[in-house]
């Protein structure tokens, strides 16, 4: 499972929720008819009857909550899909869930730390990595990142340390 998303309170009296999304894009969630709610221990499955953007949110209405109470007390839940619902990428594409945990190593084999979040700035993604260093900003373009290997669980760049952070 994939966490995509999160309730966050009730939208009005007729059972509606309102889902903050940790997606690159508002809508991706729209794309699943079936979400699963609850945490990592405990996923079920919720038939998703009507969803839309509204504002910085999505709402949506779930099978089987009619009104505001049912709704608020999903309040806080998680809203994953399985991973293998995802479409096909491309070799040189990747989720964000996949690069997020990868140890990142440079060209001279120093650790630099690990994938903590990703951020878009428009010109390109940038790799947040925590490690003993401290928190370092790596651009996530080609001439930098020289290798994501999922199966190893590893990312490759030419970058130092002491680079600006």
């Amino acid at each position: 499972m994939v966490v995509m998303g999160k309730i966050v309170a009730a939208q009005g009296i007729l059972g509606w929720v309102k889902v903050q999304t940790f997606t690159e894009y508002l809508d991706s969630l729209l794309d699943y008819g079936t979400w699963y709610a609850g945490s990592e221990a405990d996923w079920q499955p919720t038939k998703v009857l009507e969803a839309k953007v509204h504002g910085k949110v999505l709402i949506a209405k779930l099978e089987g909550i009619s009104d505001r109470n049912a709704a608020e007390k999903l309040k806080g839940k998680l809203i994953a899909v399985p991973r293998a619902e995802f479409p096909e990428q491309d070799d040189d594409e990747f989720y964000w869930s996949d690069l997020i945990g990868l140890p990142v190593q440079n060209l001279q084999d120093e650790a630099l730390g690990i994938v903590e979040n990703l951020l878009e700035t428009g010109a390109n993604d940038v790799l947040m990595v925590n490690g003993e260093h401290g928190q370092l900003l790596i651009p996530f373009i080609d001439s930098v990142v020289l290798d994501v290997n999922l199966d190893n669980r590893m990312i490759r760049v030419d970058w130092q340390a002491d680079y600006l952070k």
